[in-house]
C-alpha cells in the first residue's frame, strides 16, 4: 500500500496538472527533500569546483517546471523525471555557457605562482552526456526513459517500471544496454575531442 505522504503528492500532482490555484505551493515542501537529493545527485557528477548549489538548482528546476507552459505529470515517477529532465538541462547550459570563448572558453583561472592543473572535464563530460542521451532518445525514447528515471531521478527498477508501465525485468534488460550505448557515445565524444 502506498505511503500516505506519497499519496498526497500523487494527489497534489493532478491538482497542479488540472491548474489547481495553491498545488503547486504545497506540492514543493513535500518534494523538496527528494529534489534536493537529485539535485545534490547531479552535482556529485561535476568536476571542479561547485559554482551552483543544490537549493539553487532545486529552485531554478522547479521554477521550470511550474513555469507558464501545460503541465502534466502522470504520476510521481513522472514528476521526478521531468525534475531530473529539467536539472540536466539547466546543467547542460552553464557547461555550455561556460565553453564560450566571451566566458573563457578552455581559459581557467589560477593564482599566480601555482602549478597548472589538470583542465577541468566537467562542462566537457556535461555536453557529451547530454549528446549521448540525445541520440539515445532519438533511437530509442523508452529505453532514455529508463535511465532518466535510474540514473537521474534515482528510481528504484520497481519504481521506474511502473512509471513506465512495463516490467521490471525490461526495466533492468534496457537499462544493461543503455548504459552500454551511452559509455560508447560518450567516449567516441572525447575521443573526438582531443583530437
Amino acid at each position: 500500500m502506498a505511503d500516505a505522504g506519497q499519496t498526497r503528492v500523487a494527489d497534489l500532482l493532478k491538482a497542479v496538472t488540472r491548474g489547481s490555484a495553491g498545488a503547486s505551493d504545497e506540492l514543493l515542501p513535500l518534494v523538496y527533500e527528494e529534489l534536493r537529493v537529485l539535485a545534490r545527485r547531479w552535482l556529485d557528477r561535476e568536476s571542479g569546483p561547485l559554482t551552483l548549489q543544490p537549493t539553487a538548482l532545486v529552485h531554478e528546476a522547479y521554477l521550470r517546471l511550474i513555469g507558464d507552459q501545460e503541465i502534466h505529470w502522470d504520476d510521481r515517477g513522472h514528476f521526478f523525471g521531468a525534475a531530473a529532465t529539467a536539472m540536466r538541462r539547466i546543467l547542460v547550459e552553464r557547461a555550455r555557457r561556460k565553453r564560450r570563448v566571451k566566458h573563457g572558453g578552455d581559459l581557467q583561472q589560477r593564482p599566480m605562482l601555482e602549478e597548472p592543473e589538470s583542465p577541468d572535464a566537467s562542462a566537457t563530460d556535461m555536453i557529451a552526456l547530454d549528446e549521448a542521451l540525445t541520440k539515445l532518445e532519438s533511437k530509442d525514447p523508452r529505453m532514455c526513459q529508463v535511465v532518466m528515471l535510474r540514473y537521474f531521478a534515482g528510481l528504484s527498477v520497481a519504481d521506474a517500471a511502473s512509471a513506465l508501465q512495463v516490467s521490471p525485468k525490461t526495466v533492468k534488460r534496457e537499462w544493461s544496454v543503455a548504459r552500454v550505448m551511452l559509455r560508447h557515445w560518450m567516449s567516441a565524444t572525447e575521443e573526438g575531442s582531443r583530437d
